[in-house]
């Protein structure tokens, strides 16, 4: 899912987006060949029958392209993970019109008013998707975890399965807190605290940044943030242990593809030092920056703000290939602080359809699949460019919205904090405003990085290729 989830109503900007979506060379309808193929049944498979596993998703209430369901137990002293991943390539014929559409399209781009799917609908919202009550195909991972949820036992499998219960982040957080949930659940945030641990340990890094939302109440625009939940964090570490136990299965075995990140460039972190001094987030210089991380509340404006710059820090992400056991040079994720790979949302994203066939090859002991290595060249330069370009409709949707929400107020004053400087431009900055949840270019002179100041709107077009909010010192 993107970062911003955005909600809008109002016509007009839907006209914006879609006139956005024209611009940006976003993919539009299926053909109607990509669109026959995705309506056959799977190919048949050696899927064992797995359906008495009670498995359960969780996701956004009005989600239905349901990549995981999941089943946690306690094993001895220790716990059992099954985390089931739908099998897009029983589905996906190698070399057809929808294989061929699927890396024209890469991954699945979020609008405030619709989705441009990776694959067809009926497919990932219906045949594929690990929706309740229904039997599904999927990729079923088994993970065993000590009593400190260290992993001792890793393998995968095609599987017939039958998720039970769609349940949702708020809904799986009052279940927890107030003690209603039964043992399954209970044990998503024993788990996910223990994972936590973990990455404390290894000197990983989750970062809680809040999602941007606009609401429409008596016909105006609200925006706000949503600080993530403690169950968003524990379903991460979730997804997080399965990529990780992925990428050990790839190099174990010699072939694979890693989502791989440098560590920090010199200086980065200096900078985000210097960002925090001028947010007035005390990080005394015993304390890593890990754990300052850890320590912020996305509830509070300036934490959310220092939040957001720390993303700065994960900009060098990439996809990584290798095979015939030569390693690549950098075989790890330096958030993650650990070798990782994305495999775990296979109807949005087109490079975990073959992460989990390389993983279920590796645990056969049979050939990767030739269609998997043809496709190697190629797969890190396709994601990079879908990366770019959901970063891209990301962004502008944000800036369309934003410039809705404040296009009647050109000229009102807002209170406002300077959360970060250009380097490149002398009196060049960015504000967030304290309310709406608006964040914009300031211009003038004497800014200084965490000043509180107010400010007014002298700029704020909705149209496609104008919707930039700006601000000058009131």
């Amino acid at each position: 899912m993107p970062r911003r989830r955005i909600r809008v109503t109002d016509d007009p900007l839907r006209a914006a987006f879609a006139a956005l979506r024209t611009e940006l060379g976003v993919p539009s309808d299926f053909l109607p060949e990509v669109l026959s193929e995705a309506e056959r049944p799977p190919r048949p498979g050696a899927h064992v029958d797995a359906t008495d596993i009670p498995l359960f998703t969780i996701d956004p209430p009005a989600s239905t392209d349901l990549d995981q369901a999941m089943h946690l137990s306690r094993r001895g002293s220790g716990y059992r993970v099954r985390y089931a991943i739908a099998d897009v390539a029983a589905f996906v014929v190698p070399g057809s019109a929808l294989d061929a559409e699927t890396h024209r399209r890469v991954m699945t781009l979020y609008f405030p008013d619709t989705r441009v799917p990776l694959h067809p609908q009926v497919m990932s919202e219906g045949a594929a998707s690990l929706l309740p009550d229904q039997v599904r195909p999927a990729a079923l991972w088994t993970i065993d975890l000590d009593e400190e949820g260290r992993t001792t036992a890793a393998e995968v499998h095609r599987a017939l399965v039958r998720s039970r219960a769609k349940l949702n982040y708020e809904g799986v957080q009052k279940a927890i807190d107030t003690g209603t949930a039964e043992e399954p659940l209970l044990l998503l945030k024993e788990i996910g605290e223990l994972r936590e641990v973990l990455e404390v340990e290894r000197g990983g890094i989750s970062l809680r940044v809040p999602e941007q939302e606009i609401v429409e109440r008596d016909g105006a625009y609200e925006l706000t943030y949503r600080a993530p939940l403690p169950a968003d964090g524990w379903n991460a570490q979730i997804s997080l242990l399965t990529g990780m136990a992925a990428a050990d299965l790839m190099l174990a075995d010699g072939t694979g593809v890693l989502r791989t990140l440098p560590a920090a460039p010199d200086g980065a972190v200096g900078r985000l030092r210097r960002t925090a001094t001028a947010l007035h987030i005390d990080w005394p210089h015993h304390v890593s920056y890990a754990a300052l991380i850890r320590s912020l509340d996305p509830g509070v404006p300036s934490h959310a703000a220092f939040l957001q710059e720390c993303t700065t820090l994960l900009r060098g992400a990439g996809y990584t290939v290798f095979r015939d056991g030569v390693l690549p040079a950098i075989t790890t994720h330096a958030a993650v602080a650990a070798p990782y790979a994305h495999c775990t949302a296979p109807l949005r994203r087109l490079v975990d359809r073959y992460a989990s066939e390389i993983c279920l090859a590796a645990v056969a002991g049979t050939a990767v699949p030739e269609w998997v290595l043809a496709a190697f060249d190629a797969l890190p330069r396709e994601m990079s460019e879908g990366g770019r370009r959901a970063a891209s409709v990301e962004r502008a949707c944000v800036d369309l919205v934003e410039a809705a929400v404040l296009r009647d107020r050109v000229g009102e004053v807002f209170d406002g904090c300077v959360v970060d400087l250009d380097e490149q431009r002398a009196g060049v900055g960015t504000v967030q405003l304290e309310s709406p949840a608006v964040i914009g270019r300031v211009e003038g002179e004497g800014l200084a990085l965490g000043e509180r100041l107010r400010v007014r709107v002298v700029g704020a077009d909705p149209a496609p290729g104008a919707a930039k909010v700006r601000f000058a010192p009131a």
